[in-house]
């Protein structure tokens, strides 16, 4: 049984290297995240989409109207608004709750803000009402719109640092556009965000070691963990 103050005793590295044992060994094995076959026919559909969509944009582009009588303009609005209204109610009912759906209303939230920004302010073109809605775009939902996508940013970044903190990684969490999916690879083990040999991973590894320097003169040198027989204090099993 391994007691606290040996724990303390532990470098930062050999804690992290602990905690990177524990995850492996404790964390559960999720759902597979699917095979290569499937990706690259999501890609291709993807890409499909993007084309059909730009030549179909073309197509509007050509033969729409520059003014249009609407059909039913009191139940498209009267619509939209109420799935704005849906949206705050979801968000702040994750917000109150503390779920992780949060990051899903807020991204939600923030689409159908620029949407409402958008529709208000080329509808109204040429209309008395036209500066209202810019006023109204401007002032309220964009504002609201940009709140919304660095809320769902931040929390998503917090997410991830927990994630690393857990399995041993420190260092500050890279751009979101340079980490990768999750995933589960044969062993079950939760894949690197940072993945061995990128930059990230190096600049996180120095000053990794820098940090350990002191503790390290100060303990002397350690050998390698052995896994621990037993259950460690303080934690779930």
């Amino acid at each position: 049984m391994v007691d606290e103050a040996e724990l303390r005793r532990l470098s930062a590295k050999e804690r992290a290297r602990l905690m990177q044992m524990l995850a492996a060994m404790d964390m559960p094995r999720l759902m597979h995240g699917g095979s290569n076959r499937r990706r690259r026919w999501f890609l291709l559909a993807t890409i499909a989409c993007c084309l059909v969509l730009a030549a179909w944009i073309g197509v509007l582009a050509v033969t729409l109207p520059r003014f249009y009588r609407a059909g039913d303009w009191r139940g498209a609005w009267v619509g939209f608004d109420l799935a704005e209204l849906i949206a705050f109610a979801a968000t702040a009912w994750a917000a109150w709750r503390g779920r992780q759906i949060l990051i899903t209303c807020l991204l939600v939230l923030a689409t159908l803000l620029f949407a409402d920004a958008w529709f208000d302010v080329t509808l109204d073109v040429r209309t008395n009402g036209f500066l209202f809605s810019l006023l109204s775009a401007l002032l309220v939902e964009i504002p609201l719109a940009i709140a919304a996508l660095l809320a769902a940013r931040r929390l998503q970044r917090l997410t991830i640092a927990r994630i690393r903190s857990r399995e041993g990684i420190h260092g500050p969490v890279p751009p979101l556009w340079r980490i990768p999916l999750f995933g589960y690879f044969e062993g079950g083990v939760l894949h690197d965000p940072v993945p061995p040999g990128s930059p990230d991973s190096s600049d996180l590894s120095d000053s990794s070691d820098s940090s350990d320097s002191s503790n390290d003169q100060a303990n002397g040198d350690r050998s390698t963990l052995a896994r621990p027989s037993g259950r460690w204090p303080g934690r779930d099993a």
